[in-house]
């Protein structure tokens, strides 16, 4: 019997195959945009329907836009939006829901009308006024009113005047549920009053020329004074920047200048700061430069101290270093809490923009989304680019492929706000401050249980009790220094008997802690370090950024097993072993030195 003839197929092209497979990928599988959710979408982000690809590192910052718009991000606006930036509704839901600041609501929902967030951070937590954070947040629960949101929020970085409410975007500092109350109050009739209050332009702030010394002496003003333009350049700003672009100045010499300071990166690695533009200058071009302004660690708020008062210091730093790199293209990462300081510094880059000292780099600002673990700069860069802040598999690091896969130098925001004043006054300044064989200027972000807590410009390698006794006042009336955080929740705590150890890089790793971002919290007879303890890990628990199991799980198990009124020591002792072993990145290295120094130091508490 013969076989049947093979059904004659048409055949397809190449050419023909690569548009049929280009149609599909633009269109979203499952649920399709409505016409009325892509025309609002459109209303908000014009551009997006051009026939060119829109990039698809701009995803968070379009997410932002809508929920500022509309309170919520809506699942129509979701699937307007991935058909528009021709993106997988899968992966615009997975980025908007990685990041604490979204909230994804069902279309038959109502948005609230305003958020109110109060700070859970250690700090907060022990803060005598309205008991603390968690006091506070248990007296406003049903006090606010129909539509507003009430939220436990992480450290919001204003450790210095806590507690701290957030309405809207609006800081309540020293708060009290009166005071949060009031705000409400006046937010729901004038939105206005939900927003960061403008800052006033000042003549001049120049924390070298006084070092050491007291930055802030916890000082309840939300928006303070900061240099505009004109103020700074009057001071000599912008002379470096435009003698390195002449040749006046030598990029060999500012290196020099930047190696022999002994600049350490100022985020919490330490990194030799003029060790990291050589190895980035030596990579093949272009070169791109990340700050990273995600200033999240719980008890730091240095940063965001210098930005709101001296911004354009800042960006000669970074002009300098960019000119000596060779780098092509910069981003700048910026915390979401700090409102007030993006307002200022989207000011300071118009005026910058607008007069300039010598040739700008393309400069991008960019705001984060409520994510601690985007501190980690290769979490960082993932964000940058549009995604979830998960961080990288080392290597390669970023230096030789970060950032959009070109090399990156990566710097902490105070690394650069110093370098103007390393060159001009010459390494040896910088280097001439130190105590007990240290060497440098630190920037302590001091909260807790001290008479002025602040930022306290100070020698590295001072100790906890000189730092206290000389910059902050001494001790709150009617506290006792009992224990001490010298590195923020990551950092460690350590007891009293060892607050004369140096405060630098290298000098607490001994003791099982870390200076980290020099975020010291002083806890005093009154406080509790085990509930220090808990506080820290149930924020890491939050924090952690799920992709590796040692960090998602570990944390999580440790927190519970910490509230425990009795501490199964040996199963805490596998976690932590666990965790800072196999953890992919420092949040999962870095969360058991809580629990293994209230083990060592403080057994008579668990």
């Amino acid at each position: 019997m013969p076989l049947p003839e093979a059904p004659t197929v048409a055949a397809v092209s190449p050419d023909a195959l690569r548009a049929s497979l280009r149609l599909r990928r633009g269109q979203l599988k499952g649920r399709q945009p409505d016409d009325a959710a892509r025309a609002q979408v459109l209303a908000l982000l014009p551009g997006l329907d051009s026939t060119d690809a829109p990039p698809r590192d701009r995803l968070i910052e379009h997410l932002h836009v809508m929920n500022d718009q509309f309170g919520a991000l809506f699942q129509r606006h979701l699937v307007a939006l991935a058909a528009l930036m021709r993106l997988p509704m899968a992966h615009v839901n997975e980025v908007a829901s990685f990041y604490h600041h979204f909230q994804i609501l069902p279309d038959d929902q109502t948005a609230p009308r305003l958020t109110v967030r109060v700070c859970s951070g250690l700090s907060c937590q022990i803060a005598q006024n309205s008991a603390g954070g968690d006091g506070l947040l248990q007296r406003l629960q049903g006090l606010l009113g129909e539509g507003v949101q009430l939220l436990p929020a992480p450290c919001v970085g204003r450790c210095e005047q806590a507690p701290v409410a957030v309405v809207g975007q609006a800081p309540v500092l020293l708060a009290d549920a009166a005071a949060v109350q009031a705000q409400v109050q006046q937010a729901l009739a004038d939105p206005a009053a939900a927003r960061h209050p403008a800052a006033p332009a000042a003549a001049a702030f120049d924390p070298a020329a006084q070092a050491p010394c007291a930055i802030t002496h916890g000082e309840t003003d939300v928006a303070p004074p900061w240099v505009r333009l004109a103020a700074y350049r009057q001071a000599g700003g912008y002379q470096l920047a435009a003698d390195l672009a002449t040749g006046a100045v030598a990029a060999d010499a500012v290196l020099a200048a930047m190696t022999d300071a002994g600049l350490r990166g100022l985020g919490g690695a330490g990194f030799p700061a003029g060790r990291k533009w050589s190895i980035v200058r030596s990579q093949p071009a272009p070169r791109l430069l990340a700050v990273n302004l995600d200033e999240g660690e719980p008890g730091t708020f240095k940063d965001r101290t210098y930005l709101e008062r001296d911004p354009h210091r800042f960006l000669e730093g970074l002009l300098v270093a960019a000119r000596v790199v060779g780098i092509d293209a910069v981003w700048i990462y910026l915390r979401d809490e700090y409102h007030g300081a993006r307002a200022i510094l989207q000011q300071t880059l118009a005026e910058l923009q607008a007069d300039p000292p010598c040739p700008l780099p393309v400069i991008t600002l960019r705001r984060g989304a409520g994510a601690y673990i985007c501190g980690e700069e290769s979490a960082m860069l993932e964000s940058i680019e549009g995604k979830r802040g998960e961080p990288r598999l080392r290597p390669p690091y970023i230096a030789e492929r970060g950032l959009f896969d070109r090399p990156t130098l990566a710097h902490n925001f105070e690394t650069l706000y110093w370098v103007r004043d390393i060159v001009q006054r010459g390494p040896a300044w910088f280097s001439g401050f130190g105590r007990h064989g240290r060497r440098g200027l630190r920037s302590f972000s001091v909260s807790g249980r001290v008479r002025q807590p602040g930022v306290k410009l100070a020698p590295a390698g001072i100790t906890l009790r000189e730092l206290v006794d000389e910059f902050c006042g001494g001790m709150a009336d009617g506290h006792r220094l009992q224990a001490y955080l010298p590195g923020g929740a990551s950092g460690g705590i350590l007891p009293a008997r060892l607050a004369d150890v140096p405060l630098d890089f290298d000098t607490l790793q001994p003791h099982g802690c870390f200076i980290g971002s020099a975020a010291v919290v002083v806890l005093s007879q009154h406080d509790s370090v085990r509930a220090a303890a808990v506080n820290t890990m149930q924020f890491f628990a939050d924090e952690s950024c799920g992709q590796c199991t040692p960090c998602r799980v570990g944390t999580a198990k440790a927190a519970a097993l910490m509230a425990a009124p009795r501490w199964d020591h040996a199963t805490l002792d596998d976690l932590a072993m666990v965790m800072a072993d196999a953890s992919i990145c420092g949040l999962g290295q870095a969360a058991p030195n809580a629990i293994r120094c209230v083990q060592q130091y403080f057994p008579e508490a668990v």
